[in-house]
């Protein structure tokens, strides 16, 4: 357990600034804005809960200060003064917290759209950016490049004028300042193909314009992909910047070609960037870093070492707005586990959600824990995300909770993703309700499959089933079922993975990948075999940044895309593939992922049913679950249905 008397809790001075901790809310793009750029209701309340949460500043995210620099439809923007208003909103309703608020001046450079911003992009070099659309980006004339840096002046008055306490200018993950810096995309031969003169500029027009406010910096410490800024020629270009003009420099790493360096997965060590902040101490300026920070006793490591003076939290402080306030009072906070669900979902254009906290976006409804009017029994059939947040959400409502699990421990369907190689953090959520739903008083019994007289024994009031899903092997006539098994019970099974073994997995959808890199990892073969033309299409491109790559790559793994499996034969499977049959050796074990459908076995014995909510992924199972004990209010007898899927 952290201990609460840590140097987490101390209050620091950044420019003209007193901070009353050394955490930091960091700018995290969320498609809470209007498409014009303004800022609406759940943006500043979404803000605001950081705040209330114990946040010494809270950052917005990267706003564009002219529209030909905007990436996203529902970005936040700083290129108008129509935005001054919500501006002024928000930066009250943080102010009314006790935080204080910053505001990220960002313009894209290549990587912005046209189909976004209506307009060709512009950038020190027309080099187009393939991962964010292609566009051929219009290379900046001298006085256009000027007339960018009056841009990011504009902004800042704007931000002065709405009461922002902060400007941080985005010199980091492949934007346009940083495109200026490096050899990748600054091909100019004139003036301007100094790496640093670009960023001097800004940081000078932001500075006069600044005033009262502090200014920061904030720096991609590498750039990642090959011929682009490694962290000593970042350092380089950096002792060549303006840095009397900035009050703070930020560190992160990466851009649009290597993006697991700007929101790093699970499975890379917690805190990776705080080797790099500490060169910056170099320049004599207060230094925040980011980078995979989402455990206490992590985060008060780099600063107490002197790595860093704060740390800048995004993943963690979504997953968890209270994460500062339970820190600093000895509480664990709601773990974020890494799955990047948040950072994926940018690209719909909706709100984006988190995986483990199902209140994320819903903050401006001021959804409290509700308490009935009168104590009410229930039972809870299944201890998967599901089941767990109902679970919690009806003990926090005031109700006498019984939680029956099958298994010996809690997790369901969750608790065998924790298990596999891509997964290492997702066992932190499943301690932490652990520890909640103990807190909180619920009566947890595993290893009991509940029937109906079990789930009758407590008289309860309310029976939710969170039985979750079970897998779907597809009817294969003429085959070989006896060495067919769904991936689930597989993993259940815990078997032992032998050397040089061949496995087949037949499906390439999340689960069959994971299990496939899983395998190798552990010293077997796979034969990948799947009807789509990509792997885990089914999930977003940060969420298999890692995966897919490595098992494309590894010579141990056979894959076989869209293909159909027409039969499994003894040693061998028959597959139709791009209109033709072909015969493959598989010996072994057939792993089959192909979804899930309901476990319906006990809904057949219940009395009164509700309308089933439907097979759900993960992701959504906590917020099915938590959402299914706030709409049941009235009804002795009711039973609910939540059905966890993958």
């Amino acid at each position: 357990m952290y201990s609460e008397a840590g140097v987490l809790s101390e209050p620091f001075s950044v420019g003209p600034l007193v901070l009353r901790n050394r955490i930091v809310s960091a700018p995290m793009e969320r498609n809470y804005c209007h498409t014009d750029g303004t800022v609406d209701e759940r943006y500043v309340a979404y803000l605001a809960k950081r705040a209330a949460g114990g946040a010494a500043l809270v950052a917005t995210e990267a706003a564009y200060v002219r529209q030909d620099g905007k990436g996203r439809h529902r970005q936040m923007g700083t290129h108008d003064d129509a935005v001054i208003t919500g501006l002024s909103r928000l930066a009250r309703a943080v102010h009314r917290e006790g935080a204080l608020v910053a505001v990220e001046l960002n313009h894209g450079g290549r990587t912005s759209q046209a189909k976004v911003s209506g307009l060709q992009p512009v950038a020190p070099s027309p080099v187009p950016c393939d991962v964010a659309g292609g566009d051929l980006p219009i290379e900046l004339d001298t006085d256009e490049i000027y007339a960018l840096v009056e841009a990011f002046a504009e902004a800042t008055r704007r931000c002065r004028e709405a009461g922002i306490d902060m400007v941080t200018v985005h010199g980091a993950h492949g934007y346009l300042i940083h495109q200026f810096m490096s050899p990748r995309t600054n091909w100019r031969e004139d003036e301007w193909a100094d790496p640093a003169l670009f960023m001097n500029e800004v940081l000078r027009a932001v500075r006069d314009e600044a005033d009262h406010m502090a200014v920061g910096l904030r720096i991609s410490a590498i750039e990642g992909p090959p011929g682009g800024l490694d962290a000593d020629a970042t350092l380089a270009v950096m002792r060549r910047v303006r840095l009397d003009l900035v009050d703070a420099i930020d560190v992160s790493a990466g851009c649009y070609e290597a993006r697991e360096w700007i929101v790093q997965p699970g499975e890379w060590p917690q805190g990776l960037l705080r080797g790099y902040a500490r060169c910056y101490r170099e320049f004599g300026r207060p230094v925040g870093v980011a980078g995979r920070i989402n455990s206490p006793e992590v985060a008060e490591d780099i600063v107490a070492s002197g790595d860093a003076d704060w740390v800048t939290l995004a993943r963690a402080l979504h997953a968890d707005p209270d994460w500062p306030r339970k820190v600093f009072s000895g509480e664990q906070p709601r773990p974020c586990i890494a799955c990047n669900l948040c950072i994926d979902e940018l690209g719909s254009g909706e709100p984006i959600p988190c995986t483990v906290n199902p209140e994320v976006g819903l903050e401006y409804l001021d959804r409290g824990p509700r308490r009935i009017r009168r104590p009410r029994r229930v039972t809870i059939v299944g201890a998967g995300p599901a089941g767990l947040e109902a679970a919690r959400k009806f003990a926090l409502a005031g109700c006498d909770v019984r939680l029956y699990e099958r298994a010996t421990e809690l997790g369901g369907q969750f608790l065998l993703a924790a298990r596999l190689r891509e997964y290492p953090e997702y066992g932190r959520i499943l301690r932490w309700y652990d520890g909640e739903l103990a807190a909180l008083g619920v009566c947890m019994q595993l290893g009991v499959d509940a029937g109906v007289d079990l789930i009758d024994e407590g008289s309860p009031d309310v029976v939710v089933l969170a039985t979750g899903g079970r897998g779907h092997v597809p009817e294969l006539p003429g085959s070989d079922l006896r060495r067919v098994v769904d991936v689930r019970d597989w993993l259940r099974a815990q078997e032992p993975i032998l050397p040089g073994h061949r496995y087949t997995v037949w499906g390439t959808d999340r689960e069959g990948i994971a299990v496939a890199d899983d395998i190798v990892a552990r010293g077997g073969r796979v034969l990948l075999v799947g009807g789509t033309d990509e792997l885990a299409p089914d999930v977003g491109a940060r969420a298999k940044i890692l995966v897919v790559p490595r098992l494309l790559d590894n010579p141990d793994v056979e894959v076989e895309l869209s293909a159909r499996i027409l039969e499994i034969r003894q040693e061998e499977i028959v597959l139709a593939q791009h209109g033709a049959v072909r015969v493959l050796p598989a010996p072994g074990t057939v792993l089959v992922s192909q979804g899930v459908q309901a476990n319906t076995t006990l809904l057949g014995l219940c009395r009164e049913i509700a309308p089933p909510f439907g097979v759900y992924t993960i992701g959504d199972a906590a917020g099915r679950g938590g959402r299914a004990a706030e709409c049941i209010a009235d009804g002795a007898g009711l039973v609910h249905r939540v059905v966890d899927g993958r």
